[in-house]
């Protein structure tokens, strides 16, 4: 299984890698210094979870137009260990698709099918998914990469007025999906359920006290495990309020959009042709 301890390597690293990023990164970390960062503790390839994520868009996408059932988010892994292990009468209605880190994962190895995939994570959970995976080898949080960027004498500053991009992959709208709601606004719910059919709730208790009673019209149930989305994971550094992490985030939407990225970084669909996002249970 994945998700063993990265700390243990040792940097720079040797052999293939390829690190995947949660967008929530810009909260603790600058771009696009971070890129110079990773590519000088040893990763030769940096991506970014956002292609992932648009996949998994389309098929919630998919899903959401075919059925009138009620269906759960699971991009959040904290969403369903605690419906499983709290409110298992849920279960069944946990939809069943990848979440981006196993999606991306996925895409990953076949474009890198001889790397190693670590995954950057806001949050522990993420981690648990990954022991439970056939493709993410390991989980590196935001307090652990900082760590490592110290004990290793690398200083992002360092970076300031350089230019660099990730490798492959390139998807600019889903940058927000670590903010509560990011994935009904990036997977345009509203264009196929009526705003009374939705909702987005951030933080376990408002989760749990949603569910011990929902709307009847309500078919789709968009939530986080944490408050304000991912950007409210344990494993962040900063501890700026959260409008100030959301800022962040879009701050860093409008500078994605600006970049001139060269045709073979976009994240276009042939990349994961072949590759199935959905799956048979939790």
């Amino acid at each position: 299984m994945g998700a063993k301890n990265f700390l243990e390597q040792k940097f720079p690293l040797k052999g293939k890698y390829v690190i995947m990023l949660a967008p929530a990164f810009v909260v603790d970390f600058s771009y696009p210094q971070i890129i110079f960062g990773l590519r000088k503790l040893g990763f030769n390839k940096v991506v970014e979870v956002t292609y992932g994520a648009k996949m998994v868009n389309r098929e919630y996408h998919k899903i959401l137009s075919s059925s009138k059932d009620f269906f759960i988010s699971t991009t959040c892994p904290g969403i369903v260990e605690m419906i499983k292990n709290s409110i298992p009468k849920y279960k069944n209605n946990l939809i069943l698709v990848d979440s981006p880190m196993i999606a991306m994962a996925k895409v990953c190895k076949k474009i890198y099918p001889t790397h190693k995939l670590v995954f950057l994570s806001p949050c522990d959970f993420k981690k648990l998914e990954a022991k439970n995976s056939s493709y993410v080898d390991y989980v590196l949080d935001f307090k652990e990469l900082k760590k490592l960027f110290l004990y290793n004498n690398i200083h992002l500053s360092d970076f300031n007025g350089k230019i660099a991009t990730f490798d492959k992959f390139y998807n600019d709208f889903t940058k927000i999906y670590p903010l509560s709601g990011g994935l009904s606004k990036t997977a345009k719910i509203k264009s196929i359920l009526k705003k009374s059919e939705y909702s987005c709730i951030d933080g376990v208790s408002s989760v749990s006290s949603f569910l011990k009673s929902p709307p009847k019209n309500i078919r789709f149930l968009d939530c986080t495990f944490c408050k304000g989305g991912c950007i409210g994971g344990p494993k962040i550094n900063s501890s700026a309020p959260l409008l100030i992490k959301k800022r962040r985030v879009l701050k860093y939407l409008n500078v994605a959009k600006k970049e001139c990225m060269p045709e073979h970084h976009k994240g276009v669909i042939y990349q994961s042709k072949g590759i199935k996002f959905n799956r048979k249970s939790f």
